[in-house]
């Protein structure tokens, strides 16, 4: 037995996240859909976390074990030939058997595109949220580093039946790095975590956009990160300007962040 780790690029429109769903297109079924053609017996895929319905990644991080001698190049080539083009295999290597994708990740970086002019090209539509309306730019750059640290980030998390069910739920995350930029026609909101909740890039944004908008202040967004608030999360920006853009590993499987609008 062997186990293969490797970068998965995808375009999210299409398909209702990574998390296999029955008779519903997802990544994680689309991968090992075409992994067990390969490798003649059902096999586990698993990722760094999962992306929920029409978010993309530049470079989920994924692994497999199996029993097929293949080489790893041969191995990517194979199944980029099967599988549909809007997902692609990069980057593979051997890793020890015990490697996880998710339980062994350091960190995750995140990026979400705002399109700002009135007209959005019809190849952006897909990957941005188009938002032409005024706001406060220059609020919105304040209030993003705001984040950074250690916080409760309960009122940015979406929550379902399994939450409200849970005793208890840990939502504490640390955020490394929160920025956000003009870089020509987009707002280029950048974030690095330990980890994120449902949602929560996507309600981070939204609330970004409110306080752009002035409809929310910087001591309203410091309230949400205040301990035992009951302020309900949201709003939720749209699932298209979401990327996966890294998953960091503090050591040898660790690749550099990388941003999809680096030129």
């Amino acid at each position: 037995m062997r186990r293969l780790r490797f970068e998965v690029a995808y375009d999210g429109t299409d398909f209702f996240g990574w998390q296999v769903q029955p008779d519903l297109p997802t990544i994680q079924g689309a991968l090992e859909e075409v992994i067990r053609s390969i490798e003649g017996r059902p096999v586990h895929v698993a990722g760094s976390g999962r992306t929920d319905a029409g978010v993309h990644a530049f470079a989920q991080v994924a692994a497999v074990s199996l029993e097929n001698p293949i080489p790893p190049d041969n191995f990517r080539r194979a199944v980029n030939r099967l599988l549909p083009y809007s997902i692609r295999i990069r980057n593979i290597q051997e890793v020890p058997l015990d490697f996880h994708p998710r339980f062994d990740a350091h960190s995750k970086a995140y990026e979400y595109r705002i399109y700002r002019e009135e007209v959005c090209p019809p190849f952006e539509r897909r990957f941005v949220y188009h938002h032409p309306y005024p706001l406060n730019e220059a609020a919105m750059f304040e209030a993003a580093p705001l984040l950074e640290g250690e916080h409760d980030f309960s009122a940015f998390a979406a929550t379902d039946e399994r939450d409200r069910t849970a005793i208890v739920r840990e939502r504490t995350r640390t955020i490394f790095r929160s920025t956000l930029c003009r870089k020509e026609d987009l707002l280029i909101y950048q974030v690095t975590g330990s980890g994120f909740l449902k949602h929560m890039v996507r309600n981070i944004v939204g609330v970004l956009l409110e306080v752009g908008k002035g409809n929310l202040s910087r001591d309203d967004l410091l309230a949400r990160l205040e301990p035992g608030n009951e302020i309900k999360a949201g709003p939720s920006a749209p699932a298209s300007g979401l990327f996966l853009v890294s998953v960091d590993y503090a050591g040898a499987l660790s690749p550099p962040m990388r941003s999809i609008t680096a030129s």
